[in-house]
């Protein structure tokens, strides 16, 4: 291979990075490392997943969502956690049960969380949210940092929602198989 077609080649490396994987990179899909026990047991510590940054441009984030966010108090770190409440709800945590008043169920309704298992808590929390606010709880309650310490998430914190989770748990119990 003669050195002019080692550049050329070079050279079309770079404008694939520059054209094609920089700007996917940046503004449609992210990749990022689960860190932490807060969102056991569906996701888990080194879980690797693909984070969809475009859909919340042209749509509102939604109750049960998967988000990564830099949390309120340390914007240099990013969190997940699943959406709970949304814009403008009132949320009511008595124990284990979730009760959100919104405009459409004014009198209330309980959150049925079927991705989490059993918890016990002796927690309560009144909280009423605000335009663009979202209350973002960890799936592991018992451990988890999230609304409950630091209140509301600005729509603004978001960075996108989960699509995509490959699991290191998962392929080792694959392999022991």
């Amino acid at each position: 291979m003669s050195r002019k077609d080692v550049l050329f080649n070079l050279f079309e490396i770079v404008l694939l990075l520059i054209f094609v994987v920089i700007p996917i990179r940046m503004f449609l899909f992210e990749p990022f490392l689960v860190r932490g026990l807060s969102m056991e047991p569906n996701f888990h510590n080194l879980d690797y997943l693909i984070i969809d940054k475009l859909t919340y441009k042209f749509k509102e984030p939604q109750r049960g969502d998967v988000i990564v966010f830099k949390p309120p108090l340390n914007e240099k770190v990013f969190y997940i956690k699943r959406i709970i409440g949304l814009p403008n709800e009132k949320i009511i945590i008595q124990g284990s049960t979730i009760t959100i008043f919104n405009k459409d169920n004014p009198n209330g309704f309980n959150l049925k969380e079927t991705y989490l298992s059993h918890y016990f808590s002796k927690d309560y929390l009144e909280i009423q949210l605000g335009e663009d606010e979202y209350f973002v709880l960890g799936d592991n309650r018992e451990i988890s940092y999230d609304s409950r310490k630091w209140g509301p998430l600005k729509k603004q914190n978001i960075i996108g929602k989960v699509i995509l989770r490959f699991s290191l748990v998962d392929f080792v119990h694959a392999l022991t198989k």
